[in-house]
């Protein structure tokens, strides 16, 4: 594998435990604010947790093609 796309799907993997590390920690944050516990509060955590950590790769991969750092 040549180094340009191994150092593109290690900046991947990295991304992707940073926004999912947002997601959830906004989904906890989220869920005990709310005081719910249970199956409705682990639904509410997965649908906030995935929409923060969507957001947030969206947000950085917009920022880095904006920086010229990805095309």
């Amino acid at each position: 594998m040549p180094f340009r796309q191994r150092g593109s799907m290690l900046g991947s993997i990295l991304g992707i435990f940073i926004c999912g590390a947002g997601g959830g920690l906004a989904a906890w944050a989220a869920v005990t604010a709310l005081g719910l516990d249970g199956v409705l509060g682990a639904i509410l955590a997965v649908v906030i947790g995935m929409i923060v950590a969507t957001a947030l790769w969206a947000a950085g991969t917009s920022l880095l093609r904006v920086l010229g750092w990805v095309r």
